[in-house]
């Protein structure tokens, strides 16, 4: 047995980015196929950082929720009747049921196995059935709290009571593009879906578009030119990149009655990769995005959505133009699919092995930075 056989997917990743950029290849199959490497994941990313959970004006009125899983973990994201956001734990406290499912509006958070019931502030309310037992006192019981912060529109929940506030983490976003607020953006249009790939390869597929004009040639493709792309340095949080987009999508424009963005930012997208697994489109007329979600090395789960900027939804056209993004962005996903279950079914193979990163890769190994500054070695 070589050295090399002995090293574990997170010494090799820490390995694959102890070079300069210059000289960095992709990350190490063994990062993507490894379950192992995965439950490293959901234990220093996913139950560490900040993860969303969609967009807060899909949630508009009291009792309005939806349900999610974060590193195993199953979570309510409500509006209380006070009209605050707030998570927490989506298991009973009596014998551990989950409570709701989906998405929803609801008055109380009722068990569906002995009907023991919640406010919608996590407190219980009520549980049939027990004034014989002495050691229960209804007002000790209540829902575990999870955090819970709107930061530009983005619902964001972590389990680790010590991660920095969004607002501290992500103060270069808006540094960046301080005339595209995207807590003004409404989100019209979501669903979510399962792929057969690692959730790494569709992210680093979201964080460089050196493969548009290919895997894109049916439809966005020569809508821009890689002459024209660029990919700075991001920082510890997110990483970014953007391109100028023709008129061939007049939504991706700024709208005519817009005067605050001039030359370029009007027809600018940006592409930002919140780490560990946001990743938004934004455009001056409309932004979707995806938020991602393990489910063991090989497939993984995708909430996706998109929605339109302020002036561009008061606009009488606005509905038959997002119809035809929405059209757009269907096939997009459709070529994305099949481009990065390609990818995973390559990382299977005994005769894989990484290659070096184009200039126009750099959010890849800046990724591959993030993750193994989070998992030991």
């Amino acid at each position: 047995m070589t050295a090399h056989d002995r090293m574990t997917p997170s010494m090799e990743l820490h390995q694959n980015v102890s070079v300069p950029f210059e000289r960095a290849r992709a990350m190490p199959k063994s990062v993507y196929t490894s379950a192992a490497f995965v439950a490293q994941e959901q234990a220093h990313v996913f139950a560490k950082d900040w993860v969303c959970a969609g967009r807060a004006e899909t949630l508009p009125n009291p009792g309005d929720y939806l349900t999610l899983t974060l590193a195993g973990a199953p979570v309510i994201v409500l509006r209380d009747r006070d009209g605050a956001l707030r998570a927490m734990s989506n298991v009973c406290r009596h014998r551990m049921s989950t409570l709701l499912e989906g998405r929803g509006n609801t008055r109380a958070i009722v068990c569906p196995y002995h009907a023991w019931t919640y406010n919608l502030d996590g407190t219980l309310r009520g549980a049939p059935a027990m004034t014989l037992n002495e050691t229960f006192c209804k007002d000790s019981v209540a829902l575990p709290k999870v955090r819970c912060e709107i930061w530009q529109g983005w619902i964001l929940i972590t389990l680790n009571a010590e991660a920095p506030a969004p607002e501290i983490a992500l103060q270069g976003v808006r540094a960046l593009i301080p005339n595209l607020d995207m807590a003004t953006y409404s989100e019209t249009y979501r669903e979510t879906f399962r792929w057969a790939t690692n959730w790494k390869v569709l992210a680093e597929n979201f964080m460089e578009s050196y493969h548009l004009p290919m895997c894109h040639a049916g439809t966005i493709g020569g809508a821009s030119k890689l002459e024209e792309m660029v990919c700075p340095e991001g920082t510890d949080a997110f990483n970014y990149h953007w391109i100028l987009k023709n008129d061939s999508v007049p939504l991706a424009l700024a709208h005519p009655s817009n005067t605050t963005l001039q030359g370029d930012d009007r027809r600018k997208t940006w592409l930002l990769a919140i780490y560990p697994s946001l990743l938004i489109t934004l455009t001056p007329g409309y932004f979707w995005y995806l938020s991602l979600s393990p489910d063991g090395p090989g497939h993984v789960n995708v909430l996706f959505g998109m929605g339109m900027s302020a002036d561009w939804l008061a606009d009488p056209e606005a509905e038959s133009h997002l119809a035809r993004v929405k059209a757009l962005l269907d096939e997009v996903n459709a070529e994305d699919k099949g481009c990065t279950e390609k990818v995973y079914r390559g990382l299977l193979s005994d005769m894989a092995e990484p290659g070096p990163l184009s200039h126009l890769e750099r959010p890849n190994f800046e990724f591959a930075q993030y993750l193994a500054s989070r998992i030991p070695a």
